[in-house]
């Protein structure tokens, strides 16, 4: 269902290009039985800013509109939300049009410096997004215990999704303690943590006092916009990888890495954490 701005809240002309996320098709198993099983969809959408192509992204396709905002948003290419005028989606072309207010200065420059991350389906980094995180300050007073920790955890593994239909997709979600206020699925966790940018910036909600929860690993890529994001926690199923720890540690997040059940790996900004043993004491030292 097309969602709508808030009365007095600007919001850009978005289309409403929402598609089928699985497919049913026939396969055969090593008893040579067929049967039916469903698959996640994957489709090429080539986003194009003011007639100037830019990025071709593959995605699940279950929110493209939201995937394009939150995509311009995290590599910097837009900083306030009326910058943008429509996001018009075409499966037909496969083709996300952007046209924005003012234009983006230096696009062509920031297309050549660009770096290829390890995200699936490769996610991508444009500029001197590096550069930006000395600016970035999260809320040093942020507190997650323990018990909520496992509840998110816990909240995910029980949540509706497409991998559990058809697998070979990721999930991201956005908490604010318990209460999961937003889940996306794609084909690359980027793309997911993307269009969850852009969900909360078309509803104004802002990261201090939020936990964000991945399935996928936590790479540089991720970490950086998680901390854009203005979200302290991040939690993940997988691991980290050492430029994702780097990253992290530069902008003081608190990550955690292989979360299942009750149990997880802290890895850094542990003054943040609230641990069982130590809830009588207070935070844990970093």
């Amino acid at each position: 269902m097309k969602q709508h701005p808030p009365p007095g809240v600007y919001w850009p002309v978005l289309s409403d290009a929402a598609v089928p996320l699985v497919s049913e098709v026939l396969v055969t198993d090593e008893m040579g039985r067929q049967k039916a099983i469903h698959i996640p969809g994957e489709r090429p959408l080539t986003v194009y800013v003011d007639k100037q192509e830019l990025v071709t992204l593959m995605t699940l396709g279950g929110a493209p509109e939201a995937l394009v905002l939150g995509y311009l948003k995290n590599q910097r290419f837009v900083h306030q939300l009326d910058e943008v005028v429509s996001i018009q989606v075409d499966w037909e072309v496969g083709a996300a049009s952007v046209k924005t207010r003012d234009g983006i200065a230096s696009l062509k420059a920031r297309q050549e410096k660009r770096t290829v991350t390890t995200g699936c389906g490769q996610g991508t980094i444009f500029g001197d997004i590096l550069s930006d995180l000395d600016a970035i300050r999260l809320d040093a007073d942020a507190r997650l215990d323990q018990q909520t920790l496992v509840a998110i955890v816990e909240s995910v593994r029980q949540h509706k999704s497409i991998y559990k239909q058809a697998g070979s997709v990721h999930g991201c979600a956005v908490f604010r303690g318990a209460e999961m206020l937003m889940f996306v699925e794609d084909v690359g966790r980027h793309n997911a943590v993307d269009a969850i940018a852009g969900r909360m910036w078309l509803e104004g909600l802002s990261g201090e006092d939020l936990v964000f929860y991945t399935t996928g690993r936590l790479t540089s890529e991720m970490v950086i916009k998680g901390a854009q994001m203005g979200i302290p926690f991040l939690l993940s199923r997988s691991g980290v990888t050492q430029m994702g720890l780097e990253m992290a540690q530069k902008v003081d997040l608190t990550l955690f890495g292989r979360c299942s059940g009750e149990h997880f790996l802290l890895y850094s900004g542990a003054h943040r954490f609230l641990a069982r043993h130590h809830m009588n004491q207070g935070a844990v030292e970093s």
